[in-house]
């Protein structure tokens, strides 16, 4: 049995934790630390927890002996560094919500804290525990298409999803949070580490925020969705997202972000006062809506990525171009070609049993949790595929893609 703290019961902290739920005989949430008294109460009826294990702040949780094994960070970007340093100097295990932090000195500072420790750390990059992500590492590692030469990905993030997230939502502006490319896409540099098997040595990357801007706004267009007369004809409307979601009968993410008991009276309400009924002309935003990078890594393999908010929301799309072969994937399935033959394969790799955790990660949530819950049981942080070492190389590529970006020139790593 591993005991978990969760330091943040938000979205990401209530994912992690439900694995306890799912799995009583393998993990056990005993403490919460969470500043909103609705999101605590919440999260600790969810997992039986009593007044005693309740804190407003992680601070409040170190008032005291270790109170698991297992410290569980879910909070704000920017809060990350303080916590995870002062819980590893506490013995925590650390379960980081990916990014480690918004710069590499917070970043090294965590590493060091774990380092002088002893302390198992796993970053939340859950792509690479994907059974799909895991099966395309593999075919690549069998040689199955030759050396490889050059990878296309892209990161399709929807719409709806980044007028959420990244125009409305937590992510908006930079000096609240952190870069888009590192909160949303530093999964998908790691992807592309973890894949090729060797360090990138230069990066460039293009990017800026195009379209929810104050004068991309329509005439006519009110402050919020629920006063405006064009929100009819508006891709962008909160009332079409968040009501429609809930006349389809979901009320989970985002609406449940939205407004914590969601009904068409609290989130209208939400709408009517919070920041998700903004006109995505008339918010504070400033990260990037679209981003390309360009990427070299040792032994001269290529890859180019692409992050958009301008799609339909879906899968990562990848295709893998090699010597004697190709492979494509949509994120389901994985079409391998191979040269000599002609001849094409479908992979289909089998699905992780989520068995009632919530997962959002096409398996990837559950299989980090359950791949760090077994490390810390075995005291074995091999069995950790987002471990120190390549967590911060690819966190250190983020950093310089977005140093190319703002200085127009190819970084060298």
């Amino acid at each position: 049995m591993v005991t978990l703290a969760v330091v943040g019961a938000g979205s990401r902290g209530t994912v992690y934790g439900s694995f306890a739920t799912a799995h009583p005989a393998r993990a056990q949430v005993v403490a919460v630390a969470e500043p909103r008294a609705d999101r605590a109460e919440v999260f600790a009826a969810a997992h039986d927890l009593d007044d005693a294990q309740r804190f407003a702040t992680w601070q409040a949780m170190l008032d005291g002996p270790r109170l698991a094994d297992v410290a569980v960070i879910a909070t704000q970007d920017r809060d990350h560094v303080a916590a995870a340093v002062a819980l590893a100097d506490a013995g925590y295990h650390l379960l980081l919500e990916k990014p480690m932090a918004i710069d590499a000195d917070g970043c090294r500072a965590i590493i060091d804290a774990v380092e002088r420790n002893d302390v198992i750390l796993g970053v939340g990059h859950v792509l690479r525990y994907t059974p799909y992500s895991r099966a395309l590492k593999a075919l690549l590692d069998e040689g199955r298409i030759g050396d490889v030469s050059s990878i296309q990905h892209l990161e399709p993030v929807g719409w709806w999803h980044f007028a959420h997230s990244y125009v409305r939502g937590n992510w908006r502006r930079e000096d609240e949070s952190s870069s888009m490319l590192l909160a949303k896409c530093c999964h998908d540099l790691d992807l592309l580490r973890y894949w090729v098997g060797a360090p990138a040595t230069s990066v460039a990357s293009f990017g800026s925020l195009q379209h929810f801007r104050a004068d991309r706004r329509p005439q006519g267009a009110a402050d919020r969705c629920l006063d405006c007369g064009v929100e009819a004809d508006c891709p962008y409307s909160a009332p079409r997202l968040y009501l429609g979601m809930l006349d389809a009968g979901w009320a989970g993410w985002p609406v449940d972000v939205v407004a914590l008991d969601p009904t068409p009276e609290s989130v209208s309400e939400a709408l009517r006062t919070g920041p998700y009924g903004r006109c995505v002309y008339d918010c504070d935003n400033d990260v990037v809506d679209h981003q390309v990078v360009a990427l070299e890594f040792e032994r001269g393999v290529t890859a180019t990525f692409t992050v958009a908010a301008f799609t339909q929301p879906g899968p990562r799309r990848t295709s893998v171009f090699g010597t004697r072969g190709q492979i494509v994937g949509n994120g389901r399935t994985l079409r391998v070609t191979d040269f000599v033959t002609g001849a094409t394969e479908v992979v289909e790799p089998k699905a992780l049993a989520t068995a009632g955790m919530v997962d959002m990660h096409g398996g990837g949530d559950v299989g980090l949790v359950s791949a760090f819950v077994d490390a810390v049981a075995a005291g074995d942080a091999s069995l950790v595929l987002s471990g120190p070492a390549e967590t911060l190389e690819s966190h250190l590529l983020v950093f310089a893609a977005e140093q190319s970006r703002l200085e127009g020139r190819v970084v060298r790593l």
